[in-house]
């Protein structure tokens, strides 16, 4: 299966922003740790900062089920939102801190009610239980 695992903004920095909350791993190491742990699956990767790149990356539709971690954009995008609305694949939302334990304003998902699931709190380890849904 052909799958997609695209990171929102700032997931760029991971294994150097905010340790104490995303951890020391970066997410080519997890990658890594992915593609050898999921050889059965074709892993795409992508990440943007940007709002408009992460939905073009989405219509572009050629993967068969999709792992997201919008980052950011989860607490507040409508237009991912309603990208993703759109997307008849399996998609899982992944969030490696627990955001029902923070902030306020990152306790709540615009995103999530168009995904299959939605899996915070589990670290890095989230992208791989993700992988194990499809």
């Amino acid at each position: 299966m052909k799958i997609l695992i695209l990171n929102g903004p700032n997931l760029n920095l991971l294994g150097t922003r905010e340790p104490e909350i995303y951890g020391h791993i970066s997410m080519e190491d997890c990658l890594k740790d992915l593609q050898q742990t999921f050889p059965q699956h074709e892993i795409l990767y992508a990440q943007y900062n940007s709002e408009g790149d992460i939905i073009d990356r989405l219509q572009q539709n050629d993967y068969e089920a999709l792992v997201i971690n919008p980052g950011a954009y989860t607490h507040y995008s409508y237009a991912i939102a309603d990208c993703l609305k759109n997307i008849r694949t399996p998609k899982i939302e992944v969030h490696i801190s627990h955001i029902y334990q923070r902030e306020l304003f990152r306790q709540k998902s615009v995103t999530a009610p168009f995904t299959d699931g939605v899996l915070s709190g589990f670290g890095l380890k989230g992208y791989a239980l993700a992988l194990m849904s499809f």
